[in-house]
């Protein structure tokens, strides 16, 4: 499914209100209701994959998470610069450098186009045109954004001072300011673009598309367009207000992205990549980016311009075309090594978000819900960890050394080993060297495979079973403490509630301390806050902020016992009801939702991909995707009570307790009402215009 999120994210994120061929998606399409009258194509549904190719590339449409596929993924393309003509060819090896002159360019497949005639036409797409840089699906958008702008509210954030105004200290875990998914698609549709023609023949014409100059840097309006790093001077004349916000947060390391588009006040204690990736954080001298969907003339422009040659590992799960075209994308950067992630299950994914950042001061981790592209970092609720500055340890020290009390380094560096990648060597003996001794929060990952005897316990939900187990105590009235799970996509869940929510998976999140289970974790309330089609018409990004929440309809049909556990999306105390939810995060609420037991922000969406499902009676855990996630405990940061207490009214405004715990969305969740719809990304949504004037138009 996530290689649909893929297609989606092109096709919803491209559009605006003026409708213009080249801005068309692939069977998604948004325009302006007055000026355009709709034709829509709808192929007879049919049973098992759907390949679908269309000018924004060819992309997959799975009918069940069970059911193998080709993995494909990019989004249109741009022409190749001039290149030599070369007999390289891309290896299917797990790990490639991408040295200079390596590749020559890699031919993408056709695609179909519109053409200005009802008939949609095919039209030759082969890569000899005019030179255009190299970019990914999220590339070619900022291409087009920076040709025809959408018009987008921000302010000019030049001026605004960066929220990190001095390097954090080793033993600090900052605290609040907060995408991604195992996106599983069941959609079985075959989707063809299709003709829309202005209503009004005598209007003017879409403006033509400019062709790009070499060399040329294109950007679209957003924070991370806008945002530049300020010289020495400016930086010690800045004022500390921001980083006081960071300060007083630092307990929990948890932020928010920033959000453009919202209040400024919303924003402090928020961070955007070019913050974490700041030289005030500290110097890099080289680091890696583990991530789903990437593209890597974007990310490279995310760096300080002093680190941008500095060694970058990126940490992908790409195949076969995909994979030569993320390769393609990196030619020009001599710095940049490619390492796959083995996806040995039918429709694994590589899903986890993190980056390994390693200073001349020492070593960071972050783990995070964000894909690498652009629009994940605009205007969508994310959620970041960002590790304390972990300092090198002595010559010499023993391989248990720098070890938390929550093992954290130990099972960092089980979660890299079991990529069994030589590339990741590196980084785990990197991670050997440095002391991880003042974290404080728990690794929750799952990795592809069919877990059994001890292995089972390391991975999934069984991961996070095993920790409540061990490192919480039971409370009183626990069968009333409620559990809440909030998150962007959705899987196959199966026939009723039995079959894996409410059976292991409401049983690994509902267990305390070793009380007996027995009858417990079928009374635990259980709410899932995912966003409704009103959440998405009225947000900021408007119906394109649905191509990140793909829930299908064959998937919705198949379950629609689902929707009676279904919570509206609110986040006025963040400032971010309007900014729809990527992040992925899991907690158990005490029954006036005062109190937290737990609370987990990670890249797992509610599917069995991410999570696992039990097999062989309960013997072995199968896992198809590569996800990670962090987990706070109360007793981890020395809460006597064993209990954080909840934000109430706007966080960055309130008195921030010792005890306090961001929550990035409003507590209690409010059920959805009768006339609530939950978001399905790929049916049609044309009785009411969003944010911008637009409706949602799948062919």
């Amino acid at each position: 499914c996530g290689r649909v999120l893929k297609g989606a994210r092109a096709l919803g994120s491209r559009v605006t209100n003026l409708p213009r061929p080249h801005s068309k998606a692939a069977g998604l399409h948004c325009v302006k209701r007055p000026q355009i009258r709709y034709s829509f194509i709808q192929e007879a549904m049919s049973g098992g994959v759907s390949k679908v190719q269309s000018q924004h590339g060819r992309w997959t449409v799975s009918s069940s998470d069970e059911e193998d596929a080709e993995p494909t993924r990019r989004a249109d393309r741009p022409c190749p610069l001039p290149q030599p003509a070369r007999k390289d060819w891309v290896s299917d090896s797990d790990e490639t450098v991408v040295d200079e002159g390596e590749f020559e360019a890699v031919s993408s497949g056709h695609a179909n186009a519109v053409s200005t005639t009802d008939r949609p036409s095919e039209p030759d797409h082969s890569r000899k045109c005019s030179p255009s840089p190299r970019a990914s699906g999220a590339g070619k958008m900022m291409e087009k954004c920076a040709t025809n702008p959408v018009k987008t509210e921000t302010s000019d954030l030049s001026r605004q001072p960066s929220p990190a105004l001095k390097r954090l200290r080793p033993s600090s875990e900052s605290g609040w300011g907060v995408s991604s998914s195992d996106e599983e698609p069941d959609d079985k549709a075959d989707v063809r673009l299709v003709k829309v023609e202005p209503a009004d023949q005598g209007g003017p014409a879409p403006r033509p598309k400019k062709q790009r100059q070499e060399g040329t840097d294109h950007r679209c309006p957003s924070v991370s367009s806008v945002t530049t790093w300020p010289s020495k001077s400016e930086r010690a004349g800045d004022t500390l207000d921001t980083w006081d916000v960071l300060e007083k947060a630092k307990r929990f390391s948890f932020y928010l992205t920033k959000v453009s588009g919202i209040p400024s006040k919303d924003n402090c204690g928020a961070l955007h990549i070019k913050d974490i990736l700041s030289p005030l954080f500290g110097t890099i001298k080289a680091s890696a980016q583990f991530n789903y969907c990437i593209d890597i003339p974007w990310l490279v422009k995310q760096y300080p311009e002093e680190f941008r040659t500095k060694p970058l590992l990126v940490v992908h799960g790409e195949q076969r075309q995909s994979k030569a075209e993320l390769h393609e994308d990196a030619h020009p950067y001599t710095n940049i090594r490619l390492c796959q992630a083995k996806l040995e299950i039918a429709y694994g994914t590589h899903h986890t978000k993190m980056m390994l950042l390693l200073y001349e001061e020492g070593f960071r981790v972050v783990i995070h819900t964000s894909n690498l592209i652009r629009d994940d970092w605009h205007q969508k609720t994310q959620g970041i960890w960002l590790s304390p500055l972990y300092p090198r340890l002595p010559e010499g020290s023993s391989e248990t050394a720098g070890e938390s009390v929550t093992n954290f380094k130990r099972d960092l560096i089980d979660y890299l080993t079991s990529y069994r990648s030589a590339g990741l060597s590196e980084w785990i003996a990197h991670i050997k060297q440095h002391d991880l001794s003042e974290t404080r929060v728990y690794l929750i990952g799952s990795t592809p495979g069919r877990h059994q005897g001890n292995e089972k316990q390391k991975w999934g939900h069984f991961k996070l079973r095993r920790i409540l187990s061990d490192c919480t105590s039971p409370v009183t009235n626990q069968e009333s403490w409620p559990l809440i799970g909030q998150f962007s996509s959705i899987g196959s869940l199966g026939a009723d509630e039995t079959k894996w929510l409410c059976s292991e998976f409401k049983e690994s999140l509902a267990t305390l301390g070793k009380s007996q289970r027995c009858l417990s974790s079928q009374q635990v309330p259980l709410h899932l806050v995912y966003p409704t089609v009103e959440n998405v018409r009225t947000s900021l990004e408007g119906y394109p902020a649905g191509g990140s929440l793909p829930y299908a309809i064959v998937t919705a049909q198949k379950q629609p016992w689902l929707p009676s556990f279904f919570c509206r999306w609110s986040a006025e105390g963040s400032g971010r009801s309007r900014a729809m939810p990527h992040i992925k995060t899991y907690m158990r609420a005490s029954p006036d939702f005062g109190e937290l037991a737990w609370f987990a922000v990670t890249s797992a969406n509610l599917s069995k991909a991410a999570w696992g499902a039990l097999e062989k009676n309960g013997l072995q855990l199968m896992i198809r995707s590569y996800e990670l996630g962090v987990l706070f405990l109360p007793t981890a940061f020395g809460i006597a009570t064993g209990r954080f207490s909840v934000h109430r009214g706007r966080l960055p405004d309130c008195k921030v307790s010792e005890t306090s715990f961001p929550i990035p969305y409003d507590l209690p969740p409010q059920h959805y009402s009768s006339k609530d719809r939950p978001w399905i990304w790929n049916i049609p949504y044309l009785h009411a215009p969003d944010t911008n004037g637009n409706v949602w138009a799948p062919s």
